[in-house]
């Protein structure tokens, strides 16, 4: 009979990193929290309404017809020593008062764009600008395809050249993966660099 009934644990748990996924309404927020979550993700979607699509400008978007009105949650592994919290943001600006108690805590942002609509999200750039969160810029591939060259992407969206700007599919577990990948690297070059200066 073995002398240990217990298995040594193998190690701490991985370490728990706060991500926020941001963006416009229908950018593609709740597709790349489900495409990725190793859980089911908790979702707070809800019928949009005639007078929420008066509101949100939802005819820009006519095949949705639902929409986040608190947040979307799920996790993933990135290895024995990272776990990903991810926590979607609603992209309208009537749930902008949530952002804050979101936000608190995350190491990093990953701000979606969709070029289709890119008005919809200089709100989210904009904040994760001024709170001094790092962040990348994620251009979601409606279709599959890309409408705009990427150094035009930047300049419309007048952000930094040490902001990351990727291009991925929200629908894509693997695309998603690299997509939050860059948020982890972007995060820790600025956390180098901050300690350095």
């Amino acid at each position: 009979m073995d002398s240990k009934p217990f298995a040594e644990p193998s190690g701490r748990p991985p370490t728990p990193v706060k991500i926020v996924i941001a963006g416009g309404f229908g950018v593609g927020k709740t597709t790349a929290v489900a495409s990725i979550s190793e859980i089911s993700p908790l979702t707070t979607e809800a019928a949009i309404t005639s007078v929420g699509a008066e509101i949100d400008r939802a005819a820009q978007v006519p095949a949705k017809t639902t929409t986040t009105v608190a947040m979307d949650f799920g996790c993933i592994t990135i290895d024995e020593e990272v776990k990903l919290y991810l926590f979607g943001t609603p992209g309208q600006d009537r749930f902008g008062f949530m952002w804050g108690d979101l936000v608190r805590g995350a190491l990093g942002a990953l701000v979606i764009v969709d070029t289709r609509r890119i008005d919809d999200c200089y709100p989210a750039v904009d904040y994760f600008e001024k709170a001094g969160l790092p962040f990348v810029v994620g251009v979601n591939k409606f279709d599959g395809s890309l409408a705009h060259d990427p150094a035009d992407i930047r300049w419309a969206l007048a952000v930094a050249d040490d902001v990351p700007l990727v291009i991925f599919d929200a629908r894509d577990k693997l695309s998603v993966r690299d997509a939050l990948l860059a948020v982890l690297r972007n995060t820790f070059a600025r956390a180098r660099q901050a300690a350095v200066s």
